[in-house]
């Protein structure tokens, strides 16, 4: 048994052992469990892909006069921003787009800029238009603001992303005799090919799947620099079928994170064009596991052969909600390029990068080898199976008129 407190001593002395995911399945096979977990200090892990529940908020400062954002409209390289909060605070998310775009009248539509790519032109130091309509106040007279924002002019920019680091996710498939265009990338028909997007046995979830030590207030490393879980990501869903060893084969926990935009590097946030769905933020997440006993270590030496993901045919099955599957593949299987399906062979790809993810931790490992990224301990546990939180669909209800 080690202690976080412990762990962090023996960073701050250059003496903890840290491997990264990939390296601690090696290290167990060799060692065997027991040993490895008294070697090993801290496995990192990470994934870099799209992550559509992301988004900023930033303070603008007051013009002279002074406009009141709230109730108005607000615009950034002519994408639209939210600024409901309050007069010089908006809220500017990952799917947005700008009015003119055609979006998909013309199907499949281009999606070629919105609110990914202006994230990634602001965090890449950038300048971007900023537009401001409002109604004016006794206090807030001005109606019009028309300027310029870099970010290292504003007072605060935050990436608060929602919904991150999904634990296992769909396969897809389009079982249907058309081409159709998703957030999953664009599916053949009958079959023609599986897109899948997770790092499997470096994803940070997958290395944790009993959420023992991530959970509120967890540091990590988020797009490039330091960021913080904040709570447990929109559809968190640890009730979900899993496979003995407790790596759940549906999609299941997720995690809200939050850090200074100013600190982030455009490499590790990127926006991302989804032919004929829209647009996204590519985002770099990586976890540190620290290794309190055995169990954790067991867990961190996962393998891609181990974790197992649904198959969901997007043409029918995913879009009208059937909880029907087309079957289920290992990530070894599809890390190979190619799955059996219905007694076909299907090719493979992937929407996130392993090399990147693999990338990550590693980063993430050289900042603790340092002594500059210290572990933290959980202020509060994520929901777990125990819980009985579940994801809940929307429960339609007529509109009475």
């Amino acid at each position: 048994m080690k202690t976080i407190s412990e762990i962090n001593e023996k960073i701050q002395q250059g003496k903890a052992v840290v491997v990264n995911a990939e390296e601690v399945i090696d290290l167990v096979k060799e060692k065997g469990v027991k040993q490895a977990a008294q070697h090993v200090d801290v496995v990192t892990t990470g994934t870099f892909g799209p992550m559509c529940s992301s988004g900023i908020y930033f303070n603008i400062g007051h013009s002279k006069p002074r406009i009141k954002l709230g109730g108005g409209r607000v615009y950034l390289n002519d994408v639209l921003a939210y600024p409901g909060l309050a007069a010089a605070d908006v809220f500017f998310g990952a799917n947005a787009l700008p009015d003119d775009d055609p979006r998909n009248r013309m199907h499949p539509g281009d999606f070629n800029y919105g609110g990914g790519h202006v994230i990634e032109e602001l965090v890449a130091g950038k300048d971007i238009r900023f537009t401001a309509n409002a109604y004016g106040t006794d206090c807030y007279p001005r109606k019009r603001l028309e300027t310029w924002l870099n970010i290292k002019d504003l007072n605060e920019a935050v990436l608060f992303n929602v919904r991150n680091a999904y634990q296992n996710y769909n396969v897809a498939v389009n079982l249907s005799d058309k081409t159709i265009y998703t957030y999953m990338g664009v599916l053949k028909p009958r079959l023609g090919n599986a897109n899948y997007c997770s790092a499997g046995q470096l994803s940070p979830l997958l290395n944790d799947p009993h959420y023992r030590t991530v959970g509120i207030g967890t540091r990590i490393f988020l797009g490039g620099s330091v960021g913080y879980v904040a709570w447990q990501g929109t559809q968190h869903n640890p009730n979900v079928l899993r496979t003995e060893a407790g790596v759940p084969k549906r999609s299941a926990g997720t995690l809200a994170v939050i850090g200074d935009l100013k600190q982030m590097n455009p490499q590790w946030l990127v926006g991302t064009s989804m032919y004929g769905y829209g647009v996204t933020l590519t985002v770099g997440v990586g976890v540190p596991i620290p290794v309190l006993d055995e169990e954790i270590l067991r867990h961190t030496a996962v393998t891609d052969a181990e974790i197992y993901g649904a198959v969901i045919d997007y043409s029918d099955a995913y879009p009208n909600q059937k909880p029907d599957i087309v079957g289920e593949v290992s990530y070894a299987e599809l890390k190979s390029g190619a799955v059996k399906l219905q007694g076909k062979k299907v090719p493979a790809g992937s929407l996130s990068s392993y090399s990147r993810a693999l990338e990550i931790a590693e980063i993430l490992k050289d900042w603790i080898k340092r002594g500059e990224f210290l572990l933290t301990e959980a202020v509060a546990p994520l929901p777990g199976v125990e819980s009985g939180v579940a994801f809940k669909p929307l429960q339609e209800r007529p509109l009475e008129i």
